[in-house]
């Protein structure tokens, strides 16, 4: 089996890699890059030195939950094309040929894709994870505003298959967690929760008999833009006390979750 992976370059990036590296026969990897220092270095967040303590926590949780991961060069069936982020829709089929001869394809982390691409990927059924649970949490940060909604029953990722609208794409399963000893922890173990069900599904081919159901776009509570993840905001956000227990798991409001800690 060939599965080719859309995703970027932090250590949760490099884990999903090196776990799909051991269900695959070959992997072939499109990793957008970019800062590791949000909030410190400009880029996809301003910086600030509330923004830059807010990472950190990410950071370190991100660290405790997959280690320092690196891609694992001994892994002959690893093949890698790296990028600056926000490239991707630079590119022409031609070049990407090679990435896009693929059983399966699996999109986390990469920039907004458009155009060609992604009419492809829709034709071949590709698979996106998404930080947050659809259709409540659509757009960016979403675990974060979940949290900062008093929601964190609502804190988890979705599998969908990947369409041409933000996270609205027919939706295969919830990934969740249980684990709830700080915020920080308790979003990011939702995503490894993600991958190792992926991972777990593709391997044993469940996934590819799932039946997908249509997002129900009245059920959002929130649909959230990159500029509203501000300064102001996250100083608020680390100045609240967030009960983790506050609100039980309705698993009437999730499809099919799973959940690995």
């Amino acid at each position: 089996m060939k599965i080719t992976l859309f995703t970027s370059n932090k250590n949760r990036h490099n884990y999903l890699i090196n776990l799909l590296s051991d269900v695959c026969n070959e992997l072939y990897v499109i990793q957008e890059c970019g800062t590791i220092f949000p909030g410190i270095v400009s880029g996809h967040y301003e910086v600030s030195p509330n923004i830059k303590e807010y990472f950190e926590h990410v950071s370190n949780s991100q660290s405790h939950l997959f280690g320092n991961s690196y891609v694992n060069n001994k892994k002959k069936n690893i093949k890698i094309l790296p990028m600056i982020s926000g490239d991707l829709n630079q590119c022409s089929m031609n070049l990407l040929s090679d990435f896009l001869k693929s059983d399966v394809y699996v999109v986390f982390g990469s920039s907004y894709i458009k155009g060609e691409l992604v009419d492809f990927l829709i034709n071949q059924k590709a698979i996106n994870i998404h930080a947050g649970v659809s259709p409540y949490y659509r757009g960016t940060d979403c675990n974060f505003w979940a949290l900062y909604d008093d929601n964190p029953h609502l804190v988890g990722t979705t599998i969908h298959l990947l369409s041409k609208g933000l996270d609205s794409g027919p939706i295969l399963y919830h990934a969740m967690s249980y684990l709830n000893t700080n915020p920080f922890e308790y979003t990011m173990s939702t995503i490894k929760s993600a991958f190792h069900s992926i991972a777990e599904k593709i391997n044993n081919k469940s996934l590819f008999n799932i039946e997908p159901i249509n997002q129900n776009k009245f059920k959002q509570i929130r649909y959230s833009k990159r500029n509203e993840f501000n300064d102001k905001i996250v100083k608020s956000f680390l100045n609240k006390k967030i009960d983790l227990k506050s609100k039980k798991f309705d698993k009437s409001l999730l499809k099919d979750p799973y959940f690995y800690n």
